[in-house]
């Protein structure tokens, strides 16, 4: 029986290889929109900060400026937007799919700060989801609190080569590490978690797994295809592992494992709300794989708890 299971996966795997293999390559010569340099910041303090997001609001000003002359509206709208008065990023680069980090909260005078990690198909382009969900956290979690949108990889596609294995995770680990010490550094005494949904995962993973490790209070993943690692004590982190996943999410189907498919490693490993990951399993509802963030939400509230460390308030499943 177990080889047989064995089989089926490794199975799936290929097949899910052969097709991320031949369906994007309509797409792959889709010109690049251009856009300016982001803003040289230097070493951001709780004191610059308001300087900081002026400068990446200008910076969002002038890209929006030049999407628009090069006939890209629904670009140019969407960087006018966060052009806005009022909009905090901590880093901001429109060039190719984007890269930003917006802030909601007082990130300086928060006790706890939340960074939410995204999964594949997230950009500048579909980057109100990602606010919508940052949004809905930030009024779950109350007063003396911040929430960062971070998108700050190159998310794969989800019908990809690259979103069946952990190459641009590897690649984006050192960056969310990076973040993390950036935060310490403009707000010393706050409590950090990181909340990791679907591919995030897999770069919460990575980042966490290097020698280096991650220093963070708490790691959710939700909605999680694995995270590259069998074993959440094979994370190097003091961190507390959490993993929840709704009832209607499709990623249930998706086999967590790893195997090795034409030369290439494929898969994830052990599915973190599974007994042998050894994380802490949170209940996370009836919703599906977009769900955990809505608000009003089983999953919402629980994450809530964790970033503010109100563990015996956690469900779970």
């Amino acid at each position: 029986m177990r080889i047989r299971s064995w089989r089926l996966r490794r199975t799936l795997l290929a097949v899910g290889v052969a097709a991320a293999v031949v369906v994007p390559l309509s797409g792959a010569a889709r010109p690049e929109i251009p856009a300016p340099a982001p803003a040289a910041l230097g070493r951001v303090t709780a004191a610059t900060l308001p300087d900081a997001y002026a400068a990446n609001r200008a910076n969002a000003t002038e890209a929006a400026s030049r999407a628009e002359g090069y006939g890209a509206t629904e670009r140019a709208a969407a960087l006018r937007s966060m052009a806005s008065p009022g909009r905090r990023f901590l880093a901001f680069d429109a060039r190719g799919t984007g890269r930003t980090a917006e802030v909601f909260g007082d990130l300086a005078g928060a006790d706890r700060v939340a960074v939410l990690v995204p999964g594949s198909d997230t950009s500048l382009d579909s980057y109100g989801r990602l606010r919508s969900g940052a949004l809905a956290l930030h009024a779950e979690l109350g007063p003396r609190t911040a929430v960062v949108a971070w998108l700050g990889y190159e998310t794969p596609g989800t019908v990809s080569p690259a979103v069946l294995t952990t190459g641009r995770a590897d690649d984006a680990a050192p960056a969310l590490r990076s973040f993390v010490g950036d935060l310490h550094g403009i707000n010393a005494h706050a409590r950090v978690s990181l909340l990791c949904h679907s591919y995030g995962s897999v770069v919460c993973g990575s980042a966490a797994s290097g020698p280096r490790g991650l220093d963070v209070a708490d790691i959710a993943f939700y909605g999680s295809p694995g995270t590259g690692v069998d074993d959440a004590a094979e994370l190097t982190t003091r961190a507390r592992i959490w993993a929840g996943r709704g009832a209607g999410d499709w990623i249930a189907d998706v086999p967590h494992t790893s195997a090795d498919v034409f030369g290439t490693t494929v898969g994830f490993g052990t599915d973190p709300v599974s007994a042998g990951f050894g994380a802490r399993v949170f209940a996370a509802g009836d919703g599906g794989h977009s769900d955990y963030l809505k608000p009003g939400s089983v999953p919402l509230g629980n994450l809530a708890r964790i970033v503010r460390g109100d563990d015996t308030e956690v469900t779970h499943a």
